[in-house]
């Protein structure tokens, strides 16, 4: 699918972890609650970092780059402790204030792109790189609600 900023794409897995800094396990779905983040996240009350996106297409770029062996087959949704792993979402074309609606309910509004890793994480010594500094996007809950793999995501 090809990634585009204006349309649609789709949530391909929902992540949760209950410590920072580690990767975070696919859920069946996740509560999201306004101004708070994801209910059983450890970024939960996080700041203006609430919820966390990563495309699943960077994650299939990076298997590439570590060639496919070792640490690269444990590579996937949640690997780089990202919440929300999309596809067909062009991320990167996203700016700091756009909206995001999930199953035409649920609203995220752009807080971040990317992030200062200060240490060395779990996903970090698994992989030996994490491309959440330069690919992940951060997000503020405007609008809470249920979101679940295979739910629709757009750019307002």
């Amino acid at each position: 699918m090809t990634r585009t900023a204006g349309g649609a794409g789709t949530v391909v897995s929902v992540n949760t972890s209950l410590k920072k800094g580690q990767i975070k396990r696919p859920v069946d779905a996740a509560e999201l609650r306004t101004g708070r983040g994801i209910e059983g996240d450890a970024h939960r009350d996080f700041g203006h970092r609430q919820v966390s996106l990563l495309a699943v297409e960077d994650i299939e770029a990076q298997k590439a780059r570590l060639g496919g062996g070792g640490s690269a087959v444990l590579l996937g949704p949640g690997a780089f402790a990202e919440n929300l792993t999309t596809r067909g979402l062009d991320l990167a074309a996203l700016a700091i204030g756009d909206e995001l609606v999930i199953a035409g309910a649920v609203r995220l509004r752009v807080s971040q792109i990317g992030k200062e890793c200060h240490t060395k994480c779990a996903v970090y010594h698994l992989t030996g790189d994490c491309i959440m500094p330069a690919r992940g996007i951060f997000c503020e809950v405007l609008s809470g609600g249920t979101v679940r793999a295979g739910d629709a995501i757009e750019k307002r």
